[in-house]
Order: C-alpha cells, then sequence, then structure tokens
C-alpha cells in the first residue's frame, strides 16, 4: 500500500494517542474527519494498522522483571519449529518471541515477578517443551530505550 504524507501523519497521531478523537486527528494533519475516517478504515484493510492496544505498566501490575531468554534447537524442521512457536504462544508471560540467526535459534522476552516466578516458568513450562538443546537467560536490569516506528513525514520508507 502506498501512504502518502497525511496517512504517515495519521498514523504518527494514533502512535501517540490511538484514542485520538477523528477531530483531533484531522485537526493535527490539516484534513477534516471525513477524509481521515476513509483513511484509516483503508489503512485497517489494508493491514497497516492491525489494531489498537493499551500500553500497560508492567510493574504496575507485579511483573517487576523482564528477562530475554536466548535458546537453540535440537533440530530446525518445520514441524519442529512450528510446534516450539506453538507451544510458546500457550505461555501468556512470553511477550515477544523472534526466529533469529546467528549463535541462537531464537531470543524470547518475557515478563516475571521476580527470579522465583522466572524459576517456576523455566520448570513448569519452558522447559518442558520438547526439543530445546541450550538455553540463556539475561535479566533486564534497564529499558534504555522504548520506541516505536519511526514515521517520516515523506512518502519515502
Amino acid at each position: 500500500m502506498n501512504l502518502d504524507k497525511f496517512d504517515l501523519a495519521i498514523l504518527r497521531v494514533l502512535q501517540q494517542n490511538a484514542r485520538a478523537s477523528l477531530n483531533e486527528i484531522g485537526a493535527a494533519v490539516g484534513l477534516s474527519s471525513t477524509p481521515c475516517w476513509n483513511r484509516i478504515k483503508r489503512m485497517e484493510s489494508a493491514g497497516v494498522i492491525r489494531g489498537y492496544t493499551v500500553d500497560l505498566d508492567p510493574a504496575s501490575l507485579g511483573f517487576m522483571d523482564t528477562v530475554i531468554v536466548h535458546i537453540t534447537l535440537e533440530s530446525h524442521s518445520e514441524e519442529t519449529l512450528y510446534e516450539f512457536g506453538r507451544a510458546l504462544a500457550q505461555i501468556p508471560e512470553v511477550l515477544e518471541a523472534f526466529l533469529v540467526s546467528g549463535d541462537y535459534d531464537y531470543y524470547i522476552r518475557i515478563a516475571v515477578r521476580d527470579t522465583r516466578d522466572y524459576e517456576r516458568l523455566l520448570r513448569e513450562q519452558l522447559y518442558r517443551i520438547p526439543g530445546i538443546r541450550h538455553s540463556k537467560s539475561c535479566f533486564v536490569l534497564r529499558r534504555l530505550k522504548e520506541t516505536q516506528l519511526p514515521l517520516h513525514s515523506g512518502t519515502e520508507p
């Protein structure tokens, strides 16, 4: 889908505040509410806008630690990769999982309450997934940067 400067401006507004009214979006991008609505619906239909979410503070909900887990699998068959991904999807504490190149097969970001909670998650869930050859865990000490997509003002990528 080709996005013009108005589409990108609308996306920037929605990234900052997905609850912005059509009037607020229109005022910010220089369009009336009807063209904004049409553009938003077009971007939703095309899959550019995948949904609207709430940004929750994990610590406020008791999830005080984030762990990055590097995992190597025994096999790289399509079936093994599929089953591993399916098993990860069933673990609510898994926030993100990436199949990557390099020394490990997966990088997984997990939210836990504390180290004991992480130990429980390892024993009761993660290590019960068949096919794990090796894992390495790193506790996040501090988040240095959290960002959104860099949407430029023109149509360039």
